[in-house]
């Protein structure tokens, strides 16, 4: 039987919650861990918007299911970054063809993204009373994108904590774990309920497709967030 931890239970977190599997696995694992949760999502003009209206039916379903999560699970913030779309010119804003460019990023990358998007939650973060970010980045399997790597984090929580005149710790518990593992951390979480809510509800698909359902859940099936989706729920069910 799962037993969540208890050194954490005074502490206050906020969760980058976008309405993914990756981001839905973090928000199970914050409520897991710390007394009171909040949310925040980002409206940047993303190609695949369909992933705002996921995310408050991933919350309901949370508040339904489970219970034990619903008394933690707190309000929930959007803000809106539309500029960061109107600057970034990518596949992720623009509808345009996924391919790799000549730096060896795929034009999915929008530079800056994380960065600005961990900065404004530091600031809601300080103003709500939460010490703890929590996010779902990972340098194991993903697109290469340097704003996910655990040396820039890391380098960030530095800032963040000098430049509010407070400690923030940046939490990233998929950050060396494959999706296949992260597929059994959520099941460790919250057992098959949470794994079934993750495929049914959630939205990863940089397409932002949502007609097509998978075993591991909607989208495309060739973009390569739902390819590296695929193949982690395939090495999971192995």
């Amino acid at each position: 039987m799962h037993v969540p931890p208890q050194a954490n239970t005074a502490r206050k977190a906020l969760v980058l919650f976008s309405g993914g599997q990756d981001s839905t696995t973090c928000l199970a694992w914050a409520l897991d861990r710390y007394a009171e949760v909040e949310t925040i999502g980002f409206d940047y003009g993303q190609r695949h918007r369909i992933e705002l209206e996921c995310r408050q039916t991933v919350r309901a379903n949370i508040t339904a299911r489970f219970p034990h999560w619903a008394a933690k699970l707190g309000e929930d913030h959007m803000l809106d970054l539309s500029l960061l779309g109107q600057i970034s010119q990518t596949a992720m804003t623009e509808n345009v063809a996924i391919e790799m460019q000549a730096n060896g990023l795929p034009n999915t990358f929008v530079p800056g993204r994380n960065l600005l998007f961990l900065t404004f939650a530091a600031t809601l973060a300080y103003r709500r009373g939460a010490s703890v970010l929590v996010g779902g980045m990972c340098e194991t399997d993903y697109s290469g994108y340097p704003d996910c790597r655990d040396n820039t984090l890391k380098a960030l929580q530095v800032a963040l904590s000098l430049g509010l005149d407070a400690p923030m710790t940046l939490e990233t518990p998929l950050m060396f774990i494959t999706k296949a593992q992260t597929w059994q951390l959520s099941e460790d979480l919250g057992g098959a309920a949470l794994n079934e809510l993750i495929i049914e509800d959630t939205h990863t698909c940089y397409l932002g497709e949502r007609t097509q359902r998978h075993a591991w859940g909607w989208g495309c099936g060739t973009c390569p967030a739902c390819e590296l989706r695929a193949r982690g729920y395939a090495e999971y069910t192995a």
